[in-house]
């Protein structure tokens, strides 16, 4: 039986050409292709594939989050995630998440093929430029509730639009800010949120 893959891609031609590359596998067959975030588990319990290929940055849900769901909904499914942005923070945050792989885009496809084939077996695959990167660049220094209001003022919005946005006080805001600022050694929020996502952080 060939192996049943998932893909999650925005971008159309590179999905296409991901699902046409895997289809020339012998062992390998792509049940089903989605372009958003949202839609990745309910197509993975649709389709019950043995390996989910998630990127990232998808509209809606994340690849990171969509990860940690499919964990839960569905087991059986290894995660290998399949990313442009080599980040050490996307490394640690998709290890939590359960993923069994990570690879960057820029890779051959010999590589993505029996990367796929090496985590159904139940291996942990990983880049190794970035799993050196991510030792070196240690844990995330960012609380939970500190990564939510650095996501929330991305837009620029002001310290009463974040504290109505996310149910805080004015006061709780500006302490969860200053805080963030000061782990990611910026001088102010939208400096926070660039260096944190730099890292993967956000």
């Amino acid at each position: 039986m060939p192996v049943r893959v998932l893909l999650a891609e925005d971008q159309g031609m590179m999905r296409g050409a991901l699902a046409l590359l895997l289809g020339m596998e012998d062992d390998l067959e792509v049940v089903a292709q989605v372009a958003t975030g949202d839609a990745i588990v309910a197509e993975a319990l649709a389709a019950r594939p043995d390996v989910a290929l998630l990127d990232i940055e998808l509209p809606g849900t994340s690849g990171l989050d969509a990860a940690a769901q499919l964990r839960e909904r569905l087991p059986s499914c290894r995660v290998l995630i399949l990313t442009t942005f080599g980040r050490p923070g996307y490394l640690r945050r998709a290890m939590e998440a359960g993923a069994a792989g990570f690879l960057v885009k820029d890779g051959p496809v010999e590589e993505l093929a029996g990367a796929v084939r090496r985590v159904l077996r139940g291996e942990t695959v990983i880049d190794p430029g970035l799993a050196a990167a991510a030792l070196s660049a240690g844990p995330n220094p960012l609380t939970a509730r500190e990564r939510d209001v650095l996501n929330a003022a991305v837009d620029g919005a002001t310290v009463a639009d974040l504290a109505a946005r996310l149910h805080l006080s004015e006061s709780t805001v500006r302490n969860y800010l200053s805080s963030a600022i000061g782990k990611t050694g910026t001088r102010n929020r939208m400096e926070a949120v660039r260096a944190a996502r730099r890292q993967g952080w956000l």
